[in-house]
């Protein structure tokens, strides 16, 4: 395994990007979360990537933030405050990196996802979770609440659920994951990674451009009032209906044949 915090490879227009703290159990440290932003940016820019599979090395997906990081934080005059305050915007900006990239982000999930780790799966746009896979927002355990994993958490899962993992710390497992929301599918532990690599490829076999279109319509309609959501997304259809490879890919159906897109 590389000695970098973060591993991206890509393959068939597919970015895999690999949390890399396996002794860590990928908790974000402060080099984590600046490498993974880094990353995240790149792969964003890059116009050969359609989609993009978020995973963990080792043992976990992800532990959440690094406890002792944040404690060596205290050590300064003022116990800490603004390391703090500065962390979880940190951590935030990271987090609204990945609604706001073109491509789809799959979280592929085995172990555990807590905490922030709960938070960076909620925060993608689809999740793969292996069987064995538990997923917690533990931190009131230790007498942190997950105040802004919160934030992800109850934007995909219904409120009293959310609430329930928040004040109890308990673990959800992979199905119960899946019956809430947080997890689109899940697959047998030695199937997590083609399980993962199918749904990237089923992602990536559409128009590039149809979906980076429709992945921001998504997320913008999502807090609008109804009537101007369908004011909006009637807008972004027709600038869809306007592309050269959309009319290529009617034209095809209609004639029975695959699209011929650039």
């Amino acid at each position: 395994m590389s000695d970098e915090l973060i591993i991206c490879d890509v393959a068939e227009q597919i970015a895999v990007i690999t949390l890399n703290r396996p002794r860590a159990l990928n908790a974000l440290s402060d080099d984590l979360l600046a490498a993974l932003a880094g990353t995240l940016d790149r792969v964003a820019a890059d116009d050969g990537v359609k989609a993009v599979i978020l995973r963990g090395s080792g043992k976990a997906f992800c532990a959440g933030h690094d406890l002792r990081e944040m404690q060596a934080g205290r050590a300064a005059e003022d116990g800490g405050a603004a390391y703090f305050a500065d962390l979880f915007a940190r951590c935030g900006a990271v987090m609204q990196r990945i609604p706001r990239m073109p491509q789809p982000v799959i979280a592929q999930v085995h172990g555990i996802a807590t905490a922030a780790g709960c938070q960076l799966v909620a925060t993608c746009d689809m999740a793969v979770a292996a069987q064995d896979a538990r997923f917690g927002v533990n931190g009131v355990n230790i007498g942190l609440f997950c105040s802004t994993p919160m934030v992800a958490l109850t934007r995909v899962m219904p409120r009293k659920q959310a609430f329930e993992m928040l004040t109890t710390g308990a673990f959800i497992d992979a199905d119960r994951a899946r019956a809430l929301g947080l997890v689109n599918r899940v697959a047998a532990p030695a199937d997590l990674d083609a399980a993962a690599m199918d749904l990237a490829r089923s992602v990536a076999a559409k128009l590039g451009a149809a979906v980076r279109i429709g992945k921001r319509a998504f997320y913008e309609q999502m807090d609008l009032p109804l009537d101007q959501a369908y004011a909006f997304t009637g807008d972004v259809m027709a600038r869809n209906m306007m592309l050269r490879d959309t009319d290529e890919g009617i034209t095809a159906f209609l004639q029975k044949r695959k699209p011929d897109w650039a």
